[in-house]
């Protein structure tokens, strides 16, 4: 028997966070998603056994400034992209300088500096996972996932769906369909 789940990343990652960080007894604050404030000072070691307690979830300390602000832009994105409440209308670079408070074009040159691609790119990809958990686990029609999204028409979701994963929104949904035991025609 296969289950299909569905997951909420936030509050997955949060209630991690929240469980290791109590478990080093550290008193902090979630100031945003990715971001803790600790309330005390801790040693070295103590940083060192939390790291360690987390790697194991994929998440990670950054003490790199650029790195941390290259974090704070992917935050940025992800949640511009996949939070229900947020307005995927706005433009990306007037959004992201509205919140992380920095001019866009510094934004845009660290981002490209640290990963080697643009923060347009990295929107697109954000995107297409979206399209994909929404084609998986939502009865949306690609008409109103491309509406939800922001795009212009089904055919330019379509075309960068395709260059982003080689296939198809189409293909992609009857693969899906056959994982799960149904057709789509």
């Amino acid at each position: 028997m296969k289950l299909f789940l569905k997951f909420d990343f936030t509050k997955i990652c949060n209630t991690i966070l929240q469980e290791k960080l109590n478990a080093c007894n550290f008193k902090f604050q979630q100031t945003a998603f990715g971001e803790v404030e600790l309330l005390e000072k801790v040693t070295r070691e103590q940083l060192d056994a939390f790291n360690s307690s987390i790697e194991d979830y994929g998440i990670y300390v950054i003490e790199d400034a650029k790195k941390i602000m290259v974090q704070k832009i992917k935050d940025a994105i992800t949640d511009m992209v996949f939070n229900e409440q947020n307005n995927i209308n706005v433009n990306t670079s007037v959004f992201l300088a509205e919140k992380l408070d920095q001019n866009y074009n510094y934004l845009s040159n660290l981002f490209s500096e640290i990963t080697y691609t643009s923060i347009e790119n990295y929107v697109i990809l954000q995107k297409i996972e979206y399209t994909k958990i929404l084609l998986t686990k939502e009865e949306l029609s690609l008409t109103e996932i491309a509406y939800k999204l922001n795009y212009s028409s089904v055919a330019h979701l379509s075309k960068q769906f395709k260059n982003t994963t080689g296939i198809t929104p189409s293909a992609f949904q009857r693969i899906i369909a056959k994982r799960k035991g149904n057709s789509i025609e």
